[in-house]
């Protein structure tokens, strides 16, 4: 559940607001001007959120709602960040104002479940990914449905955790979430083949494996008795991780 980082979608405002009058010389209305503000310095809050500066991200998140109080896309925002420093009780009420303003942003949905899903609130998690693919403009299905499985499993819904993971991989084939989520539920299922088949997709499209990952890998490869594979995954995770608690857990022959 700690593997990835949520990928935030910010929902933009339809159209763009001009600085100055048309060419009829109609001035643009105020509460455009404030809109165009408040989208700008919600970008740049997104942006410094991503690149995990949260005290800037607070900040630029601040300067949009003073902009204006009603931006919905602002509040989900602020509320990750909040939720990225732990501050819960800021953060949920971040996203439920988000929610109040635009109950139909699917992105807030979608967020707001991952944190309840997070904070151990599985049952309330999945209601919120549910209400997101309802909206059948929702842009990025995908990630709804990938978190439902996954927080589905949390919650030991194995088949509903299953049903979901492959609907995100039936939109995107190659989506990496999606292809960990397989292995690791294939790997609790007791489906050693599946699961070692869904991990050499997921390294096939990721990066340098993490201290989980690897774990996992390590887990997989002992079950195939595949000696070679199991050392030099293990090998990496020593390497890499030496202090890491799925190091320490190797160490104990677990």
């Amino acid at each position: 559940m700690k593997l990835f980082r949520l990928i935030l979608i910010v929902l933009l405002l339809t159209g763009c607001a001009s600085s100055g009058g048309g060419s009829s010389g109609t001035p643009v209305p105020d509460k455009t001007r404030a809109q165009a503000s408040a989208r700008i310095h919600t970008e740049l809050a997104a942006s410094y959120y991503e690149r995990e500066q949260y005290a800037i991200a607070l900040q630029e998140a601040g300067v949009a709602l003073r902009a204006d109080a009603d931006f919905a896309p602002a509040y989900t925002v602020r509320a990750m960040v909040r939720m990225a420093l732990r501050e819960d009780d800021l953060a949920e009420a971040d996203f439920r104002r988000s929610l109040d303003l635009d109950d139909e942003n699917s992105e807030a949905h979608n967020n707001y479940g991952w944190f309840l899903c997070q904070r151990g609130r599985v049952t309330e998690s999945l209601a919120q990914f549910r209400d997101a693919l309802k909206n059948p403009l929702y842009a990025t299905p995908e990630m709804a449905y990938v978190n439902l499985g996954l927080c589905s499993k949390k919650a030991g819904k194995m088949q509903e955790a299953e049903n979901n993971l492959q609907r995100a991989l039936i939109i995107r084939p190659g989506m990496r979430e999606a292809l960990y989520g397989m292995a690791d539920w294939s790997y609790d299922s007791g489906d050693y083949a599946g699961a070692k088949s869904y991990f050499l997709r997921f390294s096939q499209v990721s990066g340098d494996l993490n201290a989980e990952q690897l774990w996992l890998a390590v887990r997989i490869e002992r079950k195939m008795r595949d000696r070679n594979s199991e050392a030099s995954y293990e090998l990496q995770l020593r390497k890499r991780f030496p202090t890491s608690r799925e190091t320490q857990l190797l160490m104990q022959g677990e």
